[in-house]
């Protein structure tokens, strides 16, 4: 079972990893953006996790919810806009729970990319962060011998399907302005949920 402390170790992992991979989120965003993913990524984690390092709230949903508002705040972007969509969503599903395991939070994660298909229009196979968060919900939500397996099997679809975004033509963005040309290039954001399907692998390597 899972709780406020293993959302508090997500988020700790997910930190890191994205700030350790400020400089190449930078360079692919530069490709065909404004080159600010790195950074604007790097703040909201950064605010989300402060937060959710001090809070004393146990209900995950709500501690949830506290951080996508710290995120959105910190990291003002179309990128930190689709998280934040993603996190409430999540938050949503986890409403009321001081505990859940794997089925819940992947049931959680599947509310929380409705929210952002719902709310942002968008869908897998357009060059975007859902290109790896969906795989990644998907592999989590099947079954598994355990956790472990669950969490790998997670982070290697997201890796799979940010891999894929390089046949991809961008139609979000500034990204889409480059047409064709962006054909080839991995897209920044399906690497930040990559990111994130590994650090939450390694949050339940160090459970």
């Amino acid at each position: 079972m899972m709780n406020q402390r293993s959302i508090q170790s997500a988020f700790q992992e997910i930190t890191k990893a994205v700030s350790e991979q400020v400089e190449l989120l930078t360079q692919l965003d530069q490709q065909s953006g404004d080159g600010n993913l790195g950074v604007s990524m790097r703040s909201g984690f950064e605010s989300a996790n402060a937060l959710v390092s001090a809070s004393e709230e146990t209900d995950c949903g709500l501690l949830l919810n506290a951080a996508a508002n710290a995120f959105n705040q910190a990291a003002p972007s179309s990128l930190g806009t689709i998280l934040t969509f993603f996190c409430k969503g999540m938050a949503r599903g986890l409403r009321g729970k001081q505990r859940f395991d794997r089925g819940e939070l992947a049931s959680a994660m599947q509310c929380g990319l409705s929210n952002v298909m719902d709310k942002a229009g968008s869908k897998p196979g357009e060059k975007t962060i859902l290109d790896s968060l969906v795989p990644g919900v998907s592999a989590l939500a099947e079954d598994h011998p355990s956790n472990l397996d669950a969490f790998s099997a997670a982070a290697q679809a997201a890796e799979s399907g940010t891999e894929a975004t390089r046949a991809m033509k961008a139609v979000w963005g500034r990204a889409a302005y480059y047409g064709e040309q962006s054909i080839g290039r991995i897209d920044g954001g399906a690497v930040v949920g990559k990111l994130i399907f590994q650090s939450l692998l390694r949050a339940v390597q160090n459970a």
